[in-house]
């Protein structure tokens, strides 16, 4: 049990940081989609943006699970796995949860779209880091 705590909080910083990047990028290279969280619709309450910081630990926490559970189902390279791990993650959660938000609130196709890779890229992180480092 310790192990996983210890590996999913490793794991939860490098999506922290990974998250920062993205962040970044996302102002630097596609600026108008940055400006549509000038939206009302999107709340930057303090208490809200600290459950944003938690996030990458959830996803962290939630594929430690998944990989244990399943790991012996991908084969290949800790590249290869990791990747197979992130498209899993990104078809059974993060596909379904952007079409359920496109279909029902007020946000545009490309600040979905972007959602979706950055869901995917995340699975993709911490399958990576879990395939490395608890294969």
């Amino acid at each position: 049990m310790k192990n996983i705590i210890v590996k999913g909080i490793v794991a939860g910083l490098a999506l922290m940081i990974f998250n920062l990047i993205a962040i970044y990028s996302i102002i630097f290279f596609f600026p108008k989609i940055a400006d549509e969280y000038y939206n009302p619709i999107f709340s930057m309450e303090s208490y809200k943006t600290t459950l944003y910081f938690i996030h990458p630990f959830l996803v962290s926490f939630a594929l430690a699970w998944f990989w244990q559970r399943f790991k012996s189902l991908f084969h290949g390279s800790f590249w290869f796995r990791g990747f197979e791990v992130g498209l899993a993650y990104s078809f059974v959660a993060v596909f379904p949860s952007m079409w359920l938000i496109f279909s029902t609130m007020s946000v545009s196709l490309p600040i979905v779209l972007s959602w979706f890779a950055y869901g995917t890229l995340q699975g993709i992180v911490v399958g990576i880091i879990y395939a490395k480092i608890k294969p």
